[in-house]
């Protein structure tokens, strides 16, 4: 089956340069995210090591504090004995009880400012990790503006890149969907994700390639003419294809998809042709 093929202009030499730039901004981004899932998992194990320190200090705090709370009852009940008993005893043991007295109160005062003291410890401790906590909650803040950046010019440069491809007519009479000329622009396809991509490089030998689920065989190639001739075998049908030129969709149907899968060559050297597979995501029985 003949038809006159559609033809497209070689791409603009900025085109390439523009893609690179796309690919180049999806690196980039890739490693932005990496870099941003690292520093999520430090922050996470950050928090549980806040969280288990401050439980600890908590925990510690309680149990000191009900012992200190303990002695301090204990001495205030001696205080009070000792101030009690003065009061109804001679003057030389007067003297003696309340001396006793007297040291009992300074005990119990040393105590009250130990506790104070460990409290205000655990306090500012808290307040020091929630501080660090805090600054790294910040920088992590900063990192996900920064990839939100980063994304939104990717995109921009896929979209670039994207309006670039060109859209023609396959050697069956059907409408084809956006064309790559090069393996830059096919990994921007790619990332498209409306079709499944396999690349290939076809040189003249007497066994066919398999490439997918169909195989080819390279009958002939002209590289001044940029025009090539294949065979084409899926489901068990040999289909020749002759004449084509590069960056023309060669279409064939198959038993698995209702549109049609096409094959576009990018580069036709000295028997050798290079370019990639195009097929249908779904593959339900026409």
């Amino acid at each position: 089956m003949s038809s006159s093929p559609s033809f497209l202009e070689p791409p603009p030499e900025h085109s390439g340069a523009r893609t690179a730039l796309a690919v180049g901004a999806i690196i980039a981004l890739i490693a932005a995210n990496i870099y941003l899932y690292v520093q999520v998992d430090h922050l996470r194990t950050d928090m549980a090591t806040v969280r288990s320190t401050v439980m600890s200090l908590r925990d510690a705090t309680q149990v000191n504090s009900a012992s200190q709370s303990r002695h301090i009852d204990t001495l205030k009940q001696e205080l009070d004995s000792a101030r009690n008993q003065a009061r109804s005893l001679s003057s030389q043991a007067r003297a003696e009880a309340t001396a006793r007295a007297e040291e009992l109160a300074k005990e119990l005062q040393a105590e009250q400012a130990k506790a104070a003291e460990e409290i205000s410890g655990v306090k500012q401790a808290s307040e020091a990790a929630s501080a660090n906590l805090t600054a790294k909650i910040g920088d992590v803040s900063s990192d996900v503006g920064t990839v939100k950046t980063q994304l939104g010019s990717t995109q921009v440069e896929l979209q670039k890149t994207v309006a670039q491809l060109k859209s023609v007519q396959g050697d069956l009479g059907v409408q084809s969907g956006l064309i790559a000329t090069n393996g830059q622009e096919l990994s921007a396809l790619r990332r498209l994700g409306e079709r499944n991509y396999f690349e290939f490089k076809l040189g003249r030998t007497k066994q066919r390639q398999r490439v997918g689920d169909i195989s080819l065989l390279l009958k002939r190639a002209d590289p001044k003419r940029n025009q090539f001739t294949i065979e084409v075998m899926a489901d068990d049908k040999l289909t020749e294809k002759r004449d084509k030129n590069v960056n023309e969709p060669v279409q064939f149907y198959t038993s698995k998809a209702k549109q049609p899968y096409e094959l576009v060559v990018n580069q036709v050297q000295k028997d050798l042709i290079v370019g990639y597979l195009a097929t249908p995501k779904e593959q339900t029985a026409r």
